[in-house]
């Protein structure tokens, strides 16, 4: 199935893997919503071959990530740390399937890795690690932190006088975090325009609804005041997603933000608004359902 052609393209090979130097892919949507089928059926048989991990808050960012990575994101699956890549830094480290789904998929590692998910020795663990992980900039653990150390990374190209842009993801109930804010007051601040936030807006947390456990609203209006442009789409649309993208880069001045409106557990019926599988896998009756559900 073949993503994109010509020089610095990339295409998917029938063993899934992208092989390019420079990933600049011309992929049409028809191609990309079956990337975004191909990952979730990952997500399912990585968490319940592992027996834990986090599928709800993993399928919600599906087109999210694969607009990013299959689309806008200028990176080199053969060289994870060429000096002028994108960036993307995944804040809500719990989401690690879909990253690693997505970083297989293009090449960083071979995709039959993805069932060492969580085992010993493994370098799939159940949150990121940087030091262990091709293509992976930056381990996670406690929520909160990924919009701060974006913005770090940020800084860091404009001081080196570097082109490469920064996208980092958030998830909504990690938006309770004080730090959050800390950082997006120093982004607008210091006027990280090659910051672009994006937040995966499903409604949940682990211990439920966001309106029940800490009420976000008016959450656009709150990234407004901080200084931020704000830009509100349908994050299941790739093609709102792609338009997002392509206007948060000529956003001077100031950081963008997209919040994109999700469902948890997206593409999985028993799954999908269930706060159940913000952090239990599947059993293997589910996961059976599950990918018959995602044929």
């Amino acid at each position: 199935m073949p993503l994109s052609e010509g020089k610095n393209s990339s295409s998917i090979t029938s063993a899934g893997n992208v092989k390019a130097e420079v990933f600049s892919s011309s992929a049409s949507i028809e191609e990309m919503k079956a990337m975004a089928k191909r990952l979730r059926r990952h997500i399912i048989t990585m968490t319940g071959k592992a027996g834990s991990g986090h599928p709800g808050g993993s399928l919600s960012a599906v087109e999210i990530v694969t607009a990013l990575y299959f689309k806008r994101l200028r990176h080199k699956p053969l060289h994870p740390r060429w000096p002028d890549r994108d960036r993307f830094i995944l804040s809500k480290g719990h989401a690690a399937p879909l990253l690693y789904a997505t970083l297989a998929e293009c090449g960083y590692f071979p995709v039959d890795k993805l069932i060492t998910l969580r085992q010993l020795d493994s370098y799939l663990q159940g949150h990121t690690d940087r030091t262990t992980t091709p293509g992976v900039e930056m381990s996670a653990g406690a929520l909160g932190q990924g919009l701060s150390f974006a913005i770090g990374v940020a800084l860091a190209g404009r001081l080196n006088s570097q082109k490469y842009r920064v996208y980092v993801l958030l998830g909504d109930g990690e938006c309770d975090e004080g730090q959050v804010w800390e950082g997006a007051m120093a982004a607008a601040h210091f006027k990280v325009d090659s910051l672009v936030a994006i937040v995966d807006n499903n409604g949940q947390q682990i211990d439920g609804w966001n309106r029940d456990v800490m009420n976000l609203d008016p959450f656009s209006k709150k990234w407004q005041a901080f200084g931020w442009h704000v830009i509100e789409v349908d994050g299941h649309n790739l093609v709102q997603l792609i338009e997002a993208f392509d206007q948060a880069k000529l956003i001077k001045g100031k950081p963008a933000v997209i919040i994109a409106h999700t469902i948890k557990g997206k593409g999985v019926s028993f799954m999908e608004n269930n706060p159940d599988f913000h952090g239990k896998a599947p059993n293997a009756a589910e996961v059976e359902l599950a990918l018959k559900e995602l044929q």
